[in-house]
Parts: structure tokens; sequence; C-alpha cells
């Protein structure tokens, strides 16, 4: 049965990209079928598994656009088991082109529909705001992972998430759950960090994940190389976090199956 995951999360630089790249590798690593779709105009997750602009096609734009089937845009990476829907600037516009067509919340959700069951995993990565194209990721998927960097706003911003995604199931997606919350940029030295740690589990209890994502200069480096962590440096302490992550995942969605 397959899953599709929104990462999302209003506030940028909180690790939405990083955590879909790596979570994704590390799903396919073992040896599960996984989509990204990259709805996000700046084209990290595009860019950060190694697809050139020169070599791109078709993008998620033109599947909002309806210029082509989601099929033809989906692109193989360099990771055995891992696709890609890409993303360019180009989707910056869609908003305005679609302001007034009817239905246009749902424009993701019908365009997956024929894809599914392709998938073990559909991950959307989604921009750092709430405008239609995180709507469209929300009323698409099942559930909602939030990556939430250890700083001192982080419960702010994830009232107000948790605010949305309340407003999206009572609107348009009633099964809409949070998958998990992903504290990321860990680090264990600063205090600030272990008491957003104790805040956020405190609030949230058993939808935290217990692996957190440390703060870790090659997860910061592979993106330049188009490559995820994995594929740059296995060994690290960032790769290992998002096995870990990636095992979390797949044994508690193997738990709510049998349940």
């Amino acid at each position: 049965m397959s899953k599709v995951i929104a990462i999302t999360n209003q506030k940028g630089g909180v690790g939405k990209t990083t955590t879909a790249i790596n979570l994704a590798a590390s799903l396919a690593l073992a040896e599960k079928n996984i989509l990204i779709i990259d709805t996000d105009p700046q084209g990290n997750s595009t860019s950060g598994l190694g697809i050139s602009k020169d070599d791109i096609g078709k993008t998620i734009y033109d599947v909002y656009a309806q210029r082509c089937n989601i099929e033809d845009a989906i692109k193989k990476t360099l990771v055995d088991h891992l696709d890609i829907i890409p993303s360019t600037v180009h989707l910056l516009g869609i908003e305005l082109e679609l302001a007034g067509k009817e239905g246009r919340e749902y424009i993701l959700s019908n365009a997956i529909k024929p894809i599914r069951d392709h998938y073990r995993y559909i991950l959307l990565d989604c921009p750092p705001s709430l405008g239609l194209l995180t709507l469209n990721a929300l009323v698409a998927a099942d559930s909602v992972l939030v990556p939430v960097q250890c700083e001192y706003y982080a419960l702010e911003g994830l009232g107000l998430l948790t605010n949305t995604i309340r407003l999206v199931k009572n609107s348009f997606n009633p099964a809409l759950d949070i998958e998990g919350v992903l504290l990321t940029m860990f680090d264990a030295r600063n205090t600030l960090s272990r008491q957003v740690e104790q805040e956020v589990r405190k609030h949230l209890n058993s939808k935290v994940y217990n692996t957190v994502i440390p703060r870790n200069v090659t997860l910061g480096e592979a993106p330049s190389h188009g490559k995820p962590v994995l594929l740059y440096d296995a060994r690290s302490k960032g790769a290992q976090s998002y096995l870990s992550l990636a095992k979390e995942i797949l044994n508690e969605n193997s738990i709510r199956k049998r349940t």
C-alpha cells in the first residue's frame, strides 16, 4: 500500500529539502520504490539529486499546467529505486495561472492517482509558505512530516502549521494526519537545542520521532555535489541519522498496518 507524505513547515531553513532527499534515499536503500515530487520553485530537491537544468525535461509545472501526464515528468536519479518529478523557477507563476480555476486545490491529488501504486512512498517537498502549492500538497497527502529546527521560535511555527493542517482537514482532506515531527539541526552541546527538544516532546509526545538530525557539515556539502548524503559520505552522522529515521518510519507504518 502506497503512502503520500508532505514534508512541510512554513518556516524556511528548517531542513525540509534535506529531509526529503535523504529520507527518500534511505527508504530506497530498503528497496522500496520511492518518488520525490519537488513542489518548491527553488528546485533544491531537483538539483540536490543531480538533475541538471540542461536535462530537466518536463517538470511539476507542466503537470499543474496540464501540459503533460504526470508519468511523462518522472525522472530516474542516481539512487536505485528513487525517482523524482523535478521543479524549476517557472513554478513561481502557477498560483496566478490557476487563480480562477475551479478545483485548483485538487490538481496534485488528482494527478498522483494513476501512479500511487507504483511507489511505496511519495514524498512531497513543499515550499516554505502556505500558498496554493503547499495547499495542493496537503490535500494530496495522507500525512505530514514536519521538520522543526531546534531554535527559539520552533513551537510558535509548529502551532501555526498544526492549525493549518486542522483547517485543511476540515475543508479538503479529512484523512490528513501528522506523520511525525522531526527535530533538525540539533546540537547536544547547546542548551537551547536541548530545551527545544524537551518542549516539543512535552507538547507532541509520541508524534515526535526518536531520531534527531544533528548539525552536520556533510549534510550541507552533499547537495552541492548533486548527491544525497548516503552517496556522498555514508559513514557521516548525517547519513546515519537519516537511515535511522527511515527505519523508524518503516517500523511505525508496519505496526499501523497490522493494527
